[in-house]
């Protein structure tokens, strides 16, 4: 099932859409696609549910995030080999972790505010990944028995602010709108296959990212079961993987990066599409 979340900014109502296209307002308390709601019953209630018995949502209201409440917000750093081959790293050994602020978080068709003083705000597709069911030091054989579903998210990040302050790259990862995600939260049961999605990413219309899941350096599993060695993954929390080449600090000879007006455009196999404007904040 896909979930979405719709309504006005911090107003948003849970609603599903089945295979048929049909769309209804799952209305219910308790049945949000939010943190507190997904574990255990959660996902096994919504997928009993059949869209086309649930009442109509009239016109086409504003998308939320497709996950509401989210604990943690956690990106994973050069995950595609050719992508930090552009950025002239080497590749790591373990899962490269570094946090984004919640406050981050929009819709996914929101607009991208580049804040003030921004001169490198760039562009990254990547799979999202939503934590369904409790995992502490889970094996990665089990990892995925762990996961609600999949989303698209777009983790824009301003390069000088990740690279040339002081301090972690969090900083440069977490102003306000760079983490678009949705449309939908897909359920597990829709994605037989998280390793082999394909995703792209397009710039006023000319494609920048062209990628597959299936060249990941570390697996969704291969993340899930590291991390939660590490700490516990609780429901709700989020963990975007990483991103393939084409990012905008990569073109060569000069980085190309975003300005006012700029429209991006991106989407992963099964998992739907965003679109953003860009403009500069007030």
């Amino acid at each position: 099932m896909k979930l979405v979340r719709y309504g006005n900014p911090g107003e948003e109502k849970p609603r599903a859409s089945g295979a048929w296209g049909a769309r209804g307002d799952l209305g219910a308390p308790g049945a949000d696609s939010a943190g507190d709601v997904l574990p255990e019953e959660g996902p096994a209630r919504l997928a009993g549910l059949d869209p086309r018995t649930l009442p109509a949502v009239a016109g086409t209201p504003r998308l939320g995030p497709c996950v509401g409440s989210i604990g943690k917000f956690m990106c994973i750093g050069l995950n595609y080999a050719d992508h930090a081959a552009e950025s002239n790293l080497p590749l790591p050994a373990h899962p490269v972790l570094f946090m984004k602020a919640t406050s981050a978080v929009v819709g996914p068709n929101d607009d991208v505010v580049m804040p003030r003083g921004s001169t490198a705000t760039d562009w990254e597709v990547e799979l999202g990944v939503v934590i369904g069911k409790k995992a502490k030091y889970v094996s990665e054989a089990d990892a995925l028995d762990h996961v609600a579903g999949y989303c698209v998210i777009n983790d824009v990040s301003e390069r000088n602010y990740q690279t040339a302050l002081s301090g972690q790259w969090t900083k440069g990862k977490s102003c306000d709108t760079f983490g678009p995600t949705g449309p939908w939260l897909v359920t597990r049961d829709e994605i037989a296959d998280p390793q082999n999605l394909s995703m792209w990413l397009d710039v006023n219309g000319q494609r920048r990212q062209t990628g597959s899941t299936k060249t990941m350096v570390f697996t969704v599993a291969q993340i899930i079961a590291p991390l939660s060695s590490l700490f516990t993954l609780p429901p709700g929390d989020v963990i975007s993987t990483g991103t393939p080449p084409g990012v905008g600090m990569g073109i060569k000879p000069t980085p190309v990066y975003l300005k006012a007006g700029d429209v991006i455009e991106l989407g992963i196999e099964n998992l739907g599409a965003q679109r953003q404007q860009v403009r500069a904040d007030d």
